[in-house]
């Protein structure tokens, strides 16, 4: 085989989310109103909760599939790849924890197997309990390279359960201490997103980070309910212009490419700072994606005239 190279070109790409919680902490009605912000395209919501994702089809413009029992990997996967094939540039699946705790996800595939293969005796089940996951699991790696293949945009809301676990104290007493939510989910799968989060129900729509890396953090506001603005900031970063149908809707910037601009020609802070104000906010992390991008033109125009002189 013959590989053939190019200069690397920042291109659009997907990119996946996810928030888990528990009921009432907001994760539907944050997810359409991110996927709002991430395109301005067409939306799929799958649905595995009875339909409750339609209680939002009065306030959001966006297309329902109600999808049942058995919620195996491969079920979430085709649904999956018709919602892409059909065009939607973001896809939202609620619940997706259905796929490894609900009837016919991994876990039913699991003790399946153990039933199969140990016949019913309980002691050989206990023999067979690990071995019995390898298939569940394999058809679960199946579905995450799909997934990371897929070209819209994905969100993920999962459910989240309360956890506890047995410690000593300094006593040598066994105690039972909270270790707070944890999304039902398997194990690395909220690691696999592009990013994820946490909500709770005593504060509804506010993003607790799971998974955050450093080039992220600026397009959050972890003390507000996610919303279309950091959707906004998420698809720029992604691809630097926000879609509508298909078509690049106008220019757009990132936090990072201002940040990069300003060290790299050693603009004043306060030059920016006064630039921001007069796009209305105070700090740049408060502005949109378009208005990112109306920042970097002036603060362009700021530098080129003395680099021209320069040569």
């Amino acid at each position: 085989m013959t590989y053939h190279f190019k200069k690397a070109v920042r291109e659009q790409t997907s990119v996946l989310v996810a928030l888990a919680g528990p009921s009432g902490s907001g994760k539907t009605f944050s997810a359409i109103r991110f996927a709002k912000g991430l395109t301005a395209g067409r939306i799929a919501v799958i649905d595995t909760e009875a339909g409750r994702a339609l209680h939002y089809a009065d306030t959001f413009d966006f297309d329902h599939v109600e999808i049942k029992p058995p919620f195996s990997p491969e079920s979430y996967t085709a649904a999956i790849e018709a919602a892409e094939a059909a065009g939607y540039e973001a896809i939202i699946v609620d619940s997706m924890s259905h796929e490894w705790a609900g009837e016919g996800g991994c876990q039913d595939l699991h003790d399946e197997a153990v039933e199969r293969m140990s016949g019913g005796d309980a002691r050989k089940a206990e023999r067979v309990n690990v071995g019995a996951w390898r298939e569940p699991k394999m058809a679960h790696k199946r579905m995450i390279s799909r997934l990371l293949q897929c070209r819209s945009h994905l969100i993920f809301c999962l459910r989240a359960e309360e956890k506890i676990k047995m410690q000593k104290d300094q006593a040598g007493k066994m105690q039972i201490v909270p270790v707070g939510f944890q999304p039902i989910c398997e194990k690395n799968f909220m690691y696999e997103m592009t990013v994820s989060f946490l909500m709770l129900a005593e504060h509804p729509g506010i993003p607790q980070p799971i998974k955050l890396q450093e080039q992220h953090k600026p397009f959050f506001d972890l003390s507000k309910p996610l919303d279309e603005e950091s959707g906004k900031r998420l698809a720029a970063w992604a691809g630097g212009k926000a879609k509508s149908n298909g078509k690049a809707t106008g220019p757009t910037a990132t936090l990072i490419d201002i940040t990069e601009y300003v060290a790299r020609h050693d603009i004043a802070p306060v030059a920016v700072t006064n630039e921001v104000r007069k796009l209305g906010a105070e700090k740049a992390k408060d502005l949109s994606p378009e208005q990112l991008a109306t920042l970097l033109g002036k603060l362009k125009s700021m530098v080129e005239p003395s680099e021209v002189t320069n040569g």
